[in-house]
């Protein structure tokens, strides 16, 4: 059988050439001019031109197209439909690996954002900044949570997940400074998410109360993000301001028992072989608050681990 727009040069077991044929996907049926009208080379220059200038000399549209004359000679004989099948193949592989490249680009775009803003966020406060510094500096709090927000909406405005939420945490911690009862809002609605910024929202909203005074909800916030178990915010760093709040509370025992579990278990802890793991911050910071509050309980905590200094 013969199909139409294919010009048979041999049979596959021919020793002469093979059949070859350029059909493009992209051409419709009707722009596939029958071999009467194509036969003037004229109307063929013609046809060509209009066709470059539509397709504005699209490259992958090129590439594609090469390929696809390879392919046919493999499957002239066959009919278009196997070609079609192949197209589709190279199609949308193609797009799949645009759309790979597109979200790399992205990714790599949305880091950057974050970078700068939170290189503004952690930026110096002076009235004298260093000479020939390219860091950015601030003269008060205020404007640098200010400028820092600012930058953070630029990349919840433009990016998605996982930077939208980061940047609305960033917004909702700088917001304390500019907007206190804003601030707290923003991060009581973050803390009821999941993953880690759910829980660093939690636990900054336990900061902030405890800062206005309100020790009750910071326990309580603290004894959460503490029982969550995370590793963003480890169970002894919560414990650690949780204790702190009892303190304040004039809650001592309470204070020390916490304390003391901290640094002991921390002091007690072996690795896989039985070594001693070496000591958090958050455990000897622990250590050093307990003998200010109980001497005596310190003084029953188990020796701190040996370093191990060899090479």
């Amino acid at each position: 059988m013969r199909l139409p727009g294919l010009r048979i040069v041999s049979s596959l077991t021919s020793p002469e050439p093979a059949a070859k044929f350029a059909v493009s996907a992209i051409i419709h049926d009707f722009e596939r001019a029958s071999p009467c009208v194509l036969a003037s080379e004229e109307s063929l220059a013609k046809y060509k031109k209009k066709r470059a200038r539509e397709l504005k000399h699209d490259r992958f549209r090129d590439a594609t197209m090469l390929l696809a004359d390879r392919m046919a000679e493999r499957v002239a004989g066959r009919g278009r439909q196997v070609l079609y099948v192949l197209l589709a193949v190279v199609v949308i592989a193609a797009a799949g690996y645009g759309i790979y490249r597109w979200s790399q680009k992205r990714n790599e775009e949305a880091k950057q954002a974050m970078g700068r803003a939170i290189a503004i966020a952690r930026a110096q406060i002076t009235t004298t900044p260093p000479p020939n510094s390219k860091d950015p500096t601030f003269t008060t709090e205020q404007e640098r949570a200010q400028r820092a927000i600012e930058e953070f909406q630029k990349v919840a405005a433009k990016y998605g997940e996982p930077y939208r939420t980061e940047a609305r945490f960033f917004i909702a911690s700088n917001q304390l400074i500019t907007d206190h009862d804003r601030g707290l809002a923003e991060l009581q609605s973050l803390s009821t998410g999941g993953g880690d910024v759910a829980v660093l929202a939690k636990f900054v909203l336990a900061q902030a109360k405890e800062a206005d005074g309100k020790l009750d909800e910071a326990a309580a916030l603290y004894g959460e993000v503490a029982r969550q178990g995370g590793s963003i915010i480890t169970p002894e760093s919560a414990n650690l301001r949780l204790a702190m709040v009892y303190d304040k509370q004039g809650k001592k025992k309470e204070a020390a028992d916490l304390l003391f579990n901290i640094a002991s278990a921390a002091r007690n802890a072996k690795d896989k072989d039985g070594k001693p793991i070496p000591e958090s911050a958050a455990a000897r910071e622990a250590a050093q608050k307990l003998m200010k509050i109980d001497s005596a309980r310190h003084a029953q905590l188990p020796k701190p681990p040996e370093t191990d200094l060899s090479f």
